[in-house]
């Protein structure tokens, strides 16, 4: 695989979209980026990148940047737990998916690497989910996570009847430095670093540092087989160790009441209805605490076993989130 071939990643300004593209520049590719006008482009400064800007639900617009690649990365979505409309969520993250797959068709591209999400695959009691069972849109809890799931489907039948060659990565939940948004995730890391996360649900979920998502990608590309999906994961973490981390690194007392998920619906109840007249995501979410009730735990063999894929400890990413963000003054308050 020669390193002057041309790639174009989708949502390159995003969280898990600046860490593809930086890798892969390292790497010595030639990146496109394609970005929205309005997307934020301060923490890809000194990465050579060459900007297209567009939109998932422009066909015109990917089918110009997608001119010329070779390869291709869909890493843009919409990721939220919570919109006014939740049917902008699904015009992204499934039409969108479409839209991209079709242009990469057109183009000719060799290889698309898809970002999915573990919120694709059923969960098991014993923390032991993996690649080999799916689920149904109807069984997705909330609009991102259907929106995902039918989206990987489409990528799937697009690769079975149509030959689209395609490999599916699912992140599990990426941290680290550069979540300008930031994510739901980061948005729970800078709340719990200043202290306004009083009490938790007892569940957990698989913690990875985003660089090691990134690389998961380039090695999808370079070893993943079409059709195939690869969960990117890395430590099966309790919720309330994580904010025990947090606090410890930040040096706050750690939340130490536990609460029934039950109990936190009337609060993200509120919270949703108070950002309907805000317009402002909510921090607690009717779907997000629906989703607490099981512990979101994966494994990673597969991708192990068939890319070479490795995670560092999880609080690595912990610890440079919670610098990053204080660097950057998301913990003073001005910018959370």
């Amino acid at each position: 695989m020669s390193n002057k071939e041309k790639i174009l990643v989708t949502g390159a300004s995003g969280f898990v979209g600046s860490a593809v593209a930086r890798q892969l520049v390292e790497a010595g590719f030639s990146v496109r980026a394609l970005v929205r006008r309005a997307s934020p482009r301060a923490h890809l400064a000194g990465i050579d990148l060459d900007y297209v800007e567009g939109d998932l639900r422009d066909r015109a617009s990917l089918d110009r940047a997608m001119a010329g690649m070779r390869y291709a990365f869909h890493v843009a979505a919409d990721y939220r737990f919570w919109a006014r409309d939740p049917r902008e969520i699904f015009a992204s993250n499934v039409e969108g998916t479409r839209n991209v797959m079709e242009a990469a068709m057109q183009a000719s591209v060799e290889r698309v690497i898809y970002t999915s999400s573990v919120a694709t695959i059923r969960l098991r009691p014993d923390g032991s989910a993996d690649e080999s069972v799916g689920l149904r849109e109807d069984q997705g809890i909330g609009a991102y996570k259907r929106s995902k799931i039918a989206a990987e489907r489409l990528v799937e039948r697009m690769v079975a009847e149509r030959g689209l060659p395609a490999v599916i990565v699912n992140p599990s939940t990426p941290i680290g430095p550069r979540d300008v948004k930031p994510t739901p995730t980061g948005r729970v890391i800078v709340e719990a670093a200043r202290g306004r996360i009083p009490f938790f649900i007892d569940t957990g979920l698989n913690l990875v540092h985003v660089d090691d998502v990134a690389a998961g990608h380039l090695a999808a590309l370079r070893q993943g087989k079409t059709g195939e999906r690869y969960i990117l994961g890395g430590q099966n973490v309790l919720f309330a160790q994580m904010l025990r981390d947090i606090a410890h690194l930040v040096g706050r007392r750690a939340a130490r009441m536990s609460l029934p998920w039950r109990t936190l619906m009337p609060v993200a109840f509120a919270a949703e209805a108070i950002a309907k007249v805000s317009g402002r995501e909510p921090f607690a979410t009717m779907d997000g605490v629906r989703m607490a009730k099981a512990r979101m735990y994966f494994t990673t063999a597969k991708a192990e076993r068939d890319l070479g894929y490795r995670a560092r400890p999880y609080l690595e990413g912990i610890e440079e989130a919670v610098r990053w963000f204080s660097d950057s003054g998301y913990l003073s308050g001005t910018r959370a």
